[in-house]
């Protein structure tokens, strides 16, 4: 995309156009990436083996934890290069993207050193035990040991790519690696191919990972001399100024991240109590419950870069509109949604795995998730308001009122008070009250921040 078509984009598009064209492929990104979560949910569990579906869940909190790195470079970099380019500042643009993709590809390969050095406990920390522990490990040994570094590294990439405006080419890359891994998934899994179970699983996606990085490094190459996004080894620079801006909003959105993969643990760990089939009606509740939850990430992700942009550039009030059509577009949305789900529980549990057990739990399951998902979409859009306009500060104190505060207390007594059931219900109560946060706190940067040329590196 060459400048002047950033500036339309950003600038002088209407606010419905300038927000599908950034924030439609974000959405249909994340819709592919969840069905690619949910492939592997559904191709192990036409094995009908509940043990090789609870690994595949057991192994979520470590693949939640990638989240922590790819927002600590990819939304915290992205930020920066959104706010740089609404003040034309092209140099930073491109060594704070080299620093992103370095520091990224790093912490990758690193994680998966780690987490193969220490095996042992991490099986036995995401709550596997002499039943799951074998499974569960073929599964994390392809997608973590192994595939770690590829996995952070090519949604990173989108997010580089996305700042600039580059929605549709950000969402091909990531899409490209999870249809890739929805046709691979049934070869390596089931008796007719390679009859791998939950481990073909995570070979799967690890090679999807691998032809994800693939498109962006072609991509970028191709683009070379019409894009800001630099990977050249020479931009990356250990400055101050970058550091201190991605890390501003990358660390408060990497401690949410790691805040969710702590909630979900407690969670796996409460549920493993009441045995397998417990632990896999949970995991295929939460991945269904997951497709509006990354409709509405997506949403707010999507439009981060216009918003992001014209704080920089002073246009507060296209900021403030930008942020209310979103509001008014998506909460109405997933209303619909929340409706659908509570209908159609039990059919949607029983589309993954015909067992009557698995069909019973995860309908209540996903009853209790299905009530937060509107509270959520209004939770997701105003973090991700604060972490375009380098309000980190705020994006951390949601972080760790979602999960310190008040989901994890809320799985405590919930738990006490209905048993297993009322897991489900803590998410809920946790985004209600932080939905209610969520609106005061928007409230306060409209009446806050009028049309002014105050950047927002001034905090």
């Amino acid at each position: 995309m060459e400048e002047n078509e950033k500036i339309v984009l950003f600038e002088k598009a209407s606010i419905p156009s300038a927000v599908a064209k950034l924030s439609v492929p974000m959405i249909f990104s994340s819709l592919v990436m969840v069905l690619y979560n949910m492939a592997d949910t559904y191709f192990v569990g036409m094995l009908n083996n509940p043990v090789e579906n609870a690994a595949v869940s057991l192994a979520a909190p470590v693949l939640l934890a990638f989240n922590a790195i790819n927002n600590l470079f990819g939304v915290g970099t992205s930020s920066m290069m959104s706010r740089a380019l609404g003040r034309k500042d092209y140099e930073v643009v491109s060594e704070s993207s080299a620093f992103g993709f370095y520091c990224s590809l790093i912490c990758g390969v690193l994680f998966g050193l780690l987490c193969g050095l220490f095996h042992g406990p991490l099986l036995t920390l995401i709550g596997a035990d002499e039943t799951t522990r074998a499974a569960t490990q073929g599964y994390i040994f392809w997608t973590v040991y192994l595939g770690a570094a590829p996995s952070i590294l090519n949604v990173v990439m989108a997010y580089l790519v996305r700042s600039e405006g580059a929605a549709l080419h950000a969402s091909i890359g990531t899409m490209s690696g999870c249809i890739l891994n929805m046709i691979l998934d049934p070869i390596f899994i089931l008796p007719w191919g390679f009859h791998m179970g939950a481990a073909g699983a995570g070979l799967a996606t690890c090679i999807s990972n691998c032809v994800a990085c693939l498109y962006f490094f072609v991509l970028l190459y191709v683009k070379r001399g019409n894009t800001f996004v630099c990977i050249n080894p020479k931009k990356f620079r250990i400055k101050r100024q970058i550091i201190r801006e991605v890390c501003g909003v990358g660390i408060p959105a990497s401690i949410q991240n790691l805040l969710n993969v702590t909630g979900m643990t407690v969670l796996n760990n409460f549920t493993s109590a009441y045995g397998a089939d417990a632990v896999a009606a949970m995991g295929i509740a939460y991945k269904i419950y997951m497709v509006p939850m990354q409709v509405a990430m997506g949403f707010s992700q999507g439009i981060m870069p216009l918003v992001s942009y014209n704080f920089a550039s002073g246009n507060r009030r296209r900021m403030k509109d930008t942020i209310l059509f979103a509001l008014k577009l998506i909460v109405p949305v997933l209303a619909v949604v929340t409706v659908l789900y509570y209908i159609n529980a039990g059919r949607l549990i029983s589309l993954f795995m015909n067992n009557e057990a698995i069909i019973a739990y995860g309908t209540r399951f996903l009853h209790g998730f299905g009530l937060g998902i509107c509270f959520i979409s209004v939770d997701f859009l105003a973090v991700g308001v604060f972490q375009a306009l380098g309000f980190g500060r705020y994006a951390l104190l949601f972080a760790v009122m979602r999960k310190l505060i008040l989901e994890i207390p809320a799985l405590l007594i919930l738990n006490m008070i209905f048993p297993l059931y009322g897991l489900a219900y803590a998410q809920c109560t946790a985004e209600f009250i932080l939905c209610i946060c969520a609106i005061l706190m928007l409230r306060h940067i409209f009446r806050t921040y009028q049309d002014t040329k105050e950047y927002a590196s001034s905090h």
